[in-house]
């Protein structure tokens, strides 16, 4: 590896630490968001939680509410009064608990997961969320949250259902469906109506505060946000990363919208397009570590045919491809061609592994062996290349010697060298460019897989996040409070891999102290990542060293410069290429340049 080449790695490296400091997309612009109509925003406004006070009720004056209540309510008067009692959903992976008060989702539960803490995971509950359903009836808007119902369950093809009914008389007015079926993290809902609302769309307003379930608050906070997916097939979203208030007033009709962790998500789906969403997150101002973000979601669906389905479940690929189209994408795997690696090559290799192997770190071992396999002909590719460099070092360390104050010149004579011997000086870093998706990609993998969520592997108790060995009594800025073995091994093993490199390389001075400073550069960057991350990459460098080790015997010093001598002969005379031709005369005309001023 020459000078062409070191500056090649330097660039490639400073492109991955851009890439891994700033990897989300930039936050966007949004529109400051508005209700659709002053009938919807009243309404959302009128049943904003106010802290309780202690009042002297009058009577009279109660009695009058209550009456004008009733008038309001006409014929769904006769659910002002009656009784909260829990109904409980259950299947293999989800329970949901149901109220008869405003027919509701109290809690879901995600029965095979757990926090942090080792608590169980109650993906959403009474004080964290709220979802209001309002109708235009007797030209007032009804919050149907407000009312009582009576239940009745049963169940149809393996699917639970439970029926949340008002009537009046022998007449059903609404209906509230819920149904679940024996597997799986989606609730199906339904909402009826006869004869009640005087308009077409029924307004939701769902808010809820995001609870962390993850260690580490400033990772949680920035793999938080909304997601959205319109009827064009445009995956949208609020920026995860922005510690101020995110909001958008969505243009266009959308098939789903999720509040997105990093983990695990609450989602709904609508069988009819959902209209005039308006969505909006926000970083909670006091010191509550209790909960992420908090986020809000104005929209409206058709009373017709208004079949909506919520998920609330893990950020499985897996899972969430089969849900609806465009739902895998909150699963973030990298910008495009990167993802594909992901999609089409890493997770399939994954989840072959994971049906026969239970531990995780095995599987991350033999995931980096197949990659390193599939990989090798690149590899072979580069280290002859720097094989030939080697080879080379003599003549080109006499040519630096011969013009030692003129660098212009000592370049153009190794270009003719080059050129002489047949040996491309860009044939080293094409190969390390061409493995830059895999690395970027297994950067995006592991941090976002949910497969490797609370699984232990050695020291570390997790491995989609940081492993410890030593916590910190101070932060070191951009490196953190605590110390990662694996981190530091990825680092050592990086250093040594690069000194083994440089004995094969022309570089001295500052580029080459550059190479030994990427490495230090990387710890700093990647010491707060996933440990199952750095893991990888600490494995691959071994793997990396023993195949070097296995190609130094196939490749003979003696015959490759056996081989240059021969292209020196063959190309004696011969005619310079015009790119040849054009870059010696830039670096003639580059010179005289210099030699003017």
């Amino acid at each position: 590896m020459d000078r062409n080449q070191a500056i090649g790695l330097i660039l490639i490296s400073i492109l991955v630490i851009v890439y891994f400091q700033f990897f989300a997309p930039d936050p966007r612009v949004n529109q400051t968001p508005e209700l659709v109509n002053t009938v919807e925003e009243k309404a959302a406004e009128s049943f904003q939680p106010t802290q309780e006070t202690i009042t002297t009720v009058d009577p009279v004056q109660d009695s009058l509410s209550k009456a004008l209540r009733t008038q309001q309510l006409g014929a769904l008067s006769s659910g002002i009064q009656g009784e909260a009692k829990d109904v409980i959903l259950e299947n293999k992976d989800l329970k949901v608990t149901l109220s008869t008060k405003g027919g509701n989702i109290k809690e879901a539960l995600l029965k095979e997961y757990f926090t942090y803490k080792k608590d169980p995971l109650i993906i959403i509950d009474e004080q964290s969320h709220s979802l209001q359903k309002f109708i235009n009836y007797n030209n007032t808007q009804i919050e149907l949250g407000e009312l009582y119902y009576t239940t009745a369950q049963k169940t149809e093809n393996d699917t639970s259902i439970v029926v949340f009914s008002l009537k009046e008389g022998n007449k059903t007015l609404v209906e509230h469906i819920y149904s679940l079926p024996s597997v799986g993290f989606q609730l199906g809902y339904e909402l009826k109506l006869q004869g009640l609302s005087q308009a077409d769309y029924v307004n939701f307003v769902w808010d809820a505060k995001l609870k962390q379930f993850e260690d580490g608050m400033d990772q949680s906070r920035q793999n938080t946000t909304i997601n959205y997916y319109d009827t064009d097939d445009d995956f949208g979203d609020l920026s995860a990363r922005s510690s101020d208030t995110e909001s958008e007033l969505v243009d266009k009709p959308v098939k789903w919208f999720a509040f997105k962790q990093r983990f695990f998500t609450s989602a709904i789906l609508s069988k009819k397009d959902i209209q005039n969403l308006s969505i909006e997150t926000t970083v909670p101002e006091d010191e509550d570590t209790s909960y992420v973000k908090t986020a809000n979601a104005k929209f409206d669906v058709p009373i017709d045919g208004n079949q909506l389905t919520f998920y609330f479940g893990p950020n499985n690929y897996q899972i969430m491809k089969k849900v609806a189209p465009g739902f895998k994408e909150n699963v973030y795997l990298g910008w495009p061609v990167i993802n594909w690696f992901n999609k089409w090559l890493i997770i399939p290799i994954f989840h072959f592994l994971e049906k026969y192997i239970s531990n995780y770190g095995i599987i991350i071992i033999i995931l980096s062996f197949i990659i390193k396999i599939l990989l090798s002909p690149l590899s072979y590719k580069s280290y002859k290349s720097m094989a030939k460099t080697k080879v080379l070092k003599p003549e080109l360390d006499a040519i630096k010697e011969k013009y030692p104050d003129d660098a212009q010149k000592a370049q153009a004579e190794q270009m003719k060298l080059y050129q002489q011997v047949g040996v491309n000086p860009l044939s080293g870093c094409i190969p390390l460019l061409l493995q830059m998706p895999i690395l970027l990609a297994m950067f995006n993998f592991f941090p976002n897989s949910i497969e490797l969520r609370q699984e232990s592997f050695l020291w570390a108790h997790d491995l989609s996040t940081y492993d410890s060995i030593l916590d910190l009594p101070f932060t070191i800025p951009f490196y953190g409070d605590h110390v990662s073995l694996f981190t530091i091994l990825m680092t050592i093993s990086t250093v040594l891999m690069t000194k083994m490199n440089s004995q094969m390389t022309t570089v001295q001075g500052p580029m080459k102290t550059m190479q030994y400073m990427m490495p230090v550069m990387f710890m700093v960057f990647l010491n707060n990542f996933a440990s199952g991350l750095t893991f990888y990459y600490f494995i691959a460098n071994l793997i990396t060293y023993g195949q070097q080790v296995i190609i130094r015997r196939f490749i003979d010093d003696d015959k490759i410069r056996q081989m240059l001598d021969e292209n020196k002969k063959k190309r004696a005379g011969k005619k310079k290429s015009k790119f040849q031709q054009r870059l010696e005369d830039a670096m003639k005309t580059r010179e005289d340049q210099t030699k003017k001023k």
